[in-house]
């Protein structure tokens, strides 16, 4: 998998300095600039008022929406993110990277593309990535996934989470596993602290285990669901015993509902008829 060259970390760092945000702030938009494929962005983080959006152009939305300051100042930063990536297309082309943060520990993943800009913020010859091995794509997921909206490793296992396709991939022990995440509205991840321990998550329906999601495939190889359990033939026609005597204690019930004048001749003849039809 592809890394931050140290090069790429020194360039969002004076990105950070000038822009007055943290080094976490300004690398979680670049992942949502690539993710918007370099003209929009759709992010979350505090720095930036909670949720926003920005689109090539001028468009700017924050959840702070009455401070000027920090729209300009966002929007300019999107904007020389955006010029960033466009600078190295094949980024856009082949992969895609996010950021997960559990608790006190920072996890990364990122793949493909080569990046120009140096400390002053123009264009210089500044690789920000290591390029994926020749012949990789340097994704690891399910082949047709190609955007994850987060990724995220802890203890030799990772994940790409795909919320608009519903998908889940995680590879552990040598294994990729895609999941149907159903309507999950997935908002984080952990795992037990130690090798092998199961993978949670939380969405709207609080802690979940990712063993409880339908299982699409193991290694690209699709699962079959599983099917409903199937009866034996013999058993599901065994009648049930004593019919005659049921049949016969209704007529005696339908009787004396008639003799009551609450069952009407006719219908009691037309039930009749049909109770013993079955003899």
């Amino acid at each position: 998998m592809s890394q931050l060259t140290p090069e790429g970390w020194q360039t969002i760092n004076n990105l950070a300095q000038r822009y007055n945000f943290s080094f976490d702030a300004v690398f979680s938009l670049l992942q949502s600039v690539i993710n918007g494929n370099g003209s929009m962005a759709q992010f979350s983080h505090p720095e930036f008022g909670g949720s926003g959006q920005w689109m090539r152009g001028g468009m700017i939305m924050l959840g702070d929406m009455f401070n000027n300051n920090l729209k300009n100042s966002v929007g300019s930063l999107c904007q020389e993110l955006a010029d960033l990536v466009a600078s190295q297309p094949n980024l856009l082309q082949t992969g895609s990277f996010q950021s997960q943060t559990q608790g006190n520990q920072q996890q990364h993943n990122f793949s493909g593309g080569q990046s120009q800009q140096n400390s002053t913020g123009n264009a210089g010859s500044v690789s920000l990535f290591f390029p994926p091995p020749p012949g990789s794509s340097g994704n690891w997921w399910p082949a047709g996934l190609q955007f994850p909206n987060s990724t995220g490793s802890q203890n030799n296992v990772r994940y790409a989470y795909f919320a608009t396709i519903h998908r889940l991939a995680i590879e552990a022990n040598g294994h990729v596993t895609l999941y149907d995440t159903l309507d999950h509205q997935i908002g984080g991840f952990s795992q037990q602290q130690s090798v092998g321990g199961s993978i949670t998550f939380t969405s709207q329906y609080g802690l979940v285990d990712v063993n409880n999601l339908p299982v699409i495939s193991i290694d690209n190889n699709p699962v079959q669901p599983k099917s409903e359990p199937v009866y034996n033939n013999e058993a599901a026609n065994i009648q049930p015993i004593n019919l005659d005597g049921d049949i016969f204690a209704t007529l005696e019930r339908l009787a004396d509902l008639k003799s009551k004048g609450i069952v009407t001749e006719n219908e009691y003849n037309a039930k009749k008829a049909e109770l013993l039809s079955r003899l």
